[in-house]
């Protein structure tokens, strides 16, 4: 702590903190900051800084806990690219204090366009090759996406009760209503209210029949898309995988969603 006080004392103005392997725990990162601000002289007149890696799968968890000590700084990469493991992500640390920030973490905030995140992960994804998982936090193709019977019947009802985010405020436009996709575990109410946006409205009998043939054609695709729904309308002959938008269902993008292209900020 003395040398760090020499450094402050020579004219630092930031000083951080680097887990560079990534070793650190989320309560030791936060043990670490408040020892650092109780222990180095003129530590309130610089900025703080945590520099923390993802080798075990805490980069956010300890960036946070540095916020929450009095850090003030975080070393963030987009889409948490990064040596090894990579880095905290940019858009999980910016979301984490957007949506709790006022609650849990003493008001901090940050001056980051949100609305970009979306078109900005892709652009980095584009010109690295770098593509994240489909269940990454914040910008992955899974994250507003809801198949169980049970989340899609809550969806229709209240959007909060199973997202703690809208797509809106990443920079998604809904293009479909894609927060549900209709699968194996999709029920009859979510069946029916896509019929309804399609234009369809049929009797209870029907929407059994209806409903019987959709369960049999979740066997032999993941998600069932609005074509194979009308098919399932219009037609009364058995339907196979085959007839409705190719073998495997691929065609339909896989997050239902497409960014704002437009980037008026770099962060």
């Amino acid at each position: 702590m003395q040398d760090l006080g020499e450094t402050i004392k020579a004219g630092a103005t930031t000083v951080n903190l680097g887990d560079t392997v990534g070793i650190n725990m989320p309560q030791e990162t936060r043990e670490l900051v408040s020892y650092l601000k109780a222990n180095t002289p003129g530590i309130d007149d610089v900025v703080i800084s945590v520099h923390c890696h993802n080798d075990l799968g805490v980069a956010t968890a300890n960036a946070i806990a540095g916020i929450r000590a009095g850090a003030r700084q975080v070393d963030v990469t987009v889409n948490g690219i990064g040596e090894r493991s990579g880095n905290a992500a940019l858009e999980e640390v910016v979301m984490s204090l957007k949506r709790r920030g006022s609650d849990v973490m003493d008001g901090v905030y940050t001056r980051i366009d949100i609305r970009q995140i979306m078109a900005t992960s892709n652009m980095v994804q584009e010109y690295t090759g770098l593509y994240v998982q489909s269940h990454k936090p914040i910008v992955g193709a899974n994250c507003f996406v809801h198949e169980s019977g049970i989340q899609q019947d809550e969806m229709l009802k209240n959007r909060s009760t199973y997202e703690v985010l809208s797509p809106e405020d990443v920079g998604v436009v809904k293009t479909e209503n894609p927060d549900i996709f209709l699968g194996k575990h999709s029920g009859r109410h979510a069946l029916k209210d896509r019929l309804k946006e399609l234009g369809f409205e049929i009797s209870d009998d029907k929407l059994n029949d209806v409903f019987s043939r959709f369960k049999d054609l979740t066997k032999q695709k993941q998600r069932i898309t609005d074509a194979d729904l009308k098919a399932l309308v219009t037609c009364c002959d058995e339907i196979s995988s085959e007839s409705l938008n190719g073998a495997n269902g691929n065609e339909i993008n896989s997050d239902g969603y497409e960014p704002v292209p437009k980037i008026s900020s770099v962060v």
